[in-house]
């Protein structure tokens, strides 16, 4: 409204106008009408209160445009930070072994259109499935429901790591239900994003330790290519990892299980 009033206050014509001046020649004896009006080279056909208004509601409409854009701003800040502060409770509940806990937490935003928010939902929802007291039928569902988000987080940030490795492992479990013909089909597709040792490499060296699995992948394929040495280096870290999920400790057992077999054998 004081944006209305300034302008009005400032239009060439209002500062003409003298207190009691007369209307043009011409509109004496109209009430309600007048014809043109003539203001200091402005020239207003109709009621010049008219005109007063629509230049009102024009300010009105700007300042309701500039308040618009204001709001639009604040509330993308106020979304980063409330993304950025759910990241960080998930983050710490899946380092405190929380899996129920932090499923039910990401569950919440499964509509979400962020990557990194996307990508631990599918972690989550895989965790959840590898969890002893789930059942085969709940398993089954979180499998397929953790490839859904891993997919849709690749969809949102193809360059996010995170959402290639965990794409690729979803799809890997999703083949166990699949049959032979399907995981055969789908090896093809995890070859793009998981490319065996130079993969697995390559994944420590932008994130160490990050996943339990690879440690022990990498392990197994040096065992593979009969590198005892670098074998036994990876089965232990595998081995020694801090176990946050089921998976992590099938893992350990996994690894310990391996070493002692490869040191019979030495």
């Amino acid at each position: 409204m004081a944006l209305a009033a300034r302008l009005w206050r400032l239009l060439p014509f209002r500062r003409g106008a003298a207190p009691g001046s007369r209307l043009p020649a011409g509109t004496s004896g109209s009430r309600g009408h007048c014809g043109p009006c003539r203001f200091r080279g402005f020239e207003v056909m109709g009621n010049p209160g008219t005109f007063k208004r629509g230049l009102l509601l024009s300010a009105l409409s700007y300042l309701g445009f500039e308040t618009y854009q204001v709001i639009s701003q604040a509330a993308v800040v106020h979304a980063t930070a409330k993304v950025e502060e759910i990241l960080e409770q998930a983050d710490y509940l899946y380092e405190s072994g929380e899996t129920e806990k932090l499923y039910q937490l990401l569950t919440q935003y499964k509509e979400s259109e962020d990557a990194e928010l996307l990508w631990r939902l599918a972690r989550a929802s895989r965790d959840v499935a590898q969890l002893s007291r789930t059942s085969e039928e709940e398993k089954k569902l979180l499998v397929y429901e953790a490839l859904e988000y891993a997919k849709r987080a690749l969809e949102k940030n193809e360059s996010s790591f995170a959402s290639h490795k965990w794409y690729a492992i979803c799809l890997s479990d999703v083949g166990d239900y699949e049959g032979i013909k399907a995981k055969i089909a789908n090896a093809y597709i995890i070859k793009e994003h998981f490319e065996a040792l130079g993969y697995f490499h390559r994944a420590e060296q932008v994130d160490p330790n990050f996943y339990s699995k690879n440690l022990l992948l990498l392990g197994k394929t040096y065992l593979k290519l009969h590198n005892k040495k670098l074998a036994a280096f990876w089965l232990m870290k595998a081995k020694d990892y801090p176990a946050h999920t089921e998976e992590d400790k099938q893992i350990q057992t996994e690894a310990a299980q391996l070493l002692t077999s490869f040191s019979e054998k030495n």
